[in-house]
């Protein structure tokens, strides 16, 4: 009887989005290792230091530009699905784009081919959505089971359980792509496991997942009042929007991500140099720790939301930043990068 409960609980959990999450996390963490170690590697033939430095950034700053700029008009387009009741849509076709970037990466560990072959993958990726139509999707298939008192908290409880799956991928990342045959060189196994996750990720959203379907509005007849009658109560019109405002926030996020994108990408490279000249499994190990922000960040908002505005809980996590960053700048050990990053 207990194994029948059970078995309903598991199968009824399969049903929600956070399997998908998980899946999703640790097959990226694993990849985002595989990348960094496979760039060095192929950056290893340089004739100095700094051209390996210069090498590994130049491929960064230009397949991070693809990532982050390809998506913007598939990510509308999947958003306008969604929102005519294609709840799925956001979900399905961006994890089709991680499990085919994933391929081709362990194409060009296995196969030998040129390392520009990721900025092809990098593009086919953001054909499909990518993180930017990926997470939207998320949060409103998690918008949709939750009641509107509660549904701040859920998205907390989500994003605290992909902080902690990226956590747990991140730290055995490293030791994977150590594990190696006679037949199969550094990384092949480490990007077995993130293809089999992403392949088993997108099968669940696909064949598994269930969207709640909200029922139509009814007629506005049915929902108001007569204008007209007598008896009827005054509504109000909706708040007027501060515009200013909103554009101050586009303009603070635009910013913050601006940095926060540009500081990531020089880090990914400076860790694997002298001074520090990182291996594989100490990668693992800082980008877990990159991970591990989520638990502080979900930790502060509970402790800081008792004290303090929204507007001073942002400024607190921007300032946060920038200390780290700065900190950044005089990191010549380990320790001090663990400093800076938390």
């Amino acid at each position: 009887m207990a194994v029948l409960v059970l078995c309903r609980g598991a199968s009824a959990a399969l049903r929600h989005v956070e399997p998908v999450i998980v899946l999703e996390q640790l097959g990226n963490t694993l990849f985002e290792t595989a990348l960094q170690m496979v760039v060095k590697d192929r950056s290893a033939n340089a004739s100095s230091e700094a051209d390996q430095q210069k090498a590994m950034t130049d491929f960064y700053l230009t397949y991070n530009l693809i990532i982050r700029f390809v998506p913007v008009f598939p990510s509308l387009l999947l958003a306008r699905l969604s929102d005519r009741g294609w709840r799925r849509a956001p979900v399905v076709v961006p994890l089709s784009g991680y499990l085919l970037s994933r391929l081709l990466l362990l194409l060009v560990v296995v196969g030998g081919l040129p390392l520009g072959v990721m900025f092809a993958a990098a593009a086919l990726f953001g054909l499909t959505g990518g993180f930017s139509a990926f997470w939207p999707g998320v949060m409103t298939l998690v918008s949709l089971r939750s009641s509107a008192a509660e549904r701040s908290k859920v998205m907390m409880r989500v994003e605290l359980l992909y902080g902690a799956a990226g956590l747990v991928g991140s730290l055995v990342s490293g030791h994977l792509f150590q594990l190696y045959t006679s037949s199969l060189g550094n990384g092949t196994i480490l990007l077995i496991v993130s293809v089999l996750l992403h392949l088993l990720c997108l099968c669940l959203a696909v064949f598994v997942l269930q969207v709640k379907h909200v029922s139509p509005e009814e007629p506005e007849e049915n929902r108001l009042l007569s204008p007209t009658s007598h008896n009827a109560p005054v509504i109000e019109g909706p708040a007027k929007i501060d515009r200013f405002n909103v554009a101050l926030l586009f303009v603070a996020a635009f910013l913050y991500d601006f940095a926060v994108g540009g500081a990531i990408s020089l880090l990914g490279s400076f860790v694997l140099k002298a001074p520090l000249s990182w291996t594989a499994a100490q990668v693992g190990y800082g980008n877990a720790a990159g991970c591990g922000i989520f638990f502080t960040s979900f930790l502060g908002v509970v402790v800081f939301r008792r004290f303090a505005s929204e507007e001073t809980i942002i400024l607190i996590g921007m300032v946060s930043f920038a200390s780290g960053i700065y900190l950044m700048f005089f990191t010549t050990t380990t320790s001090m990068f663990y400093i800076g990053k938390t």
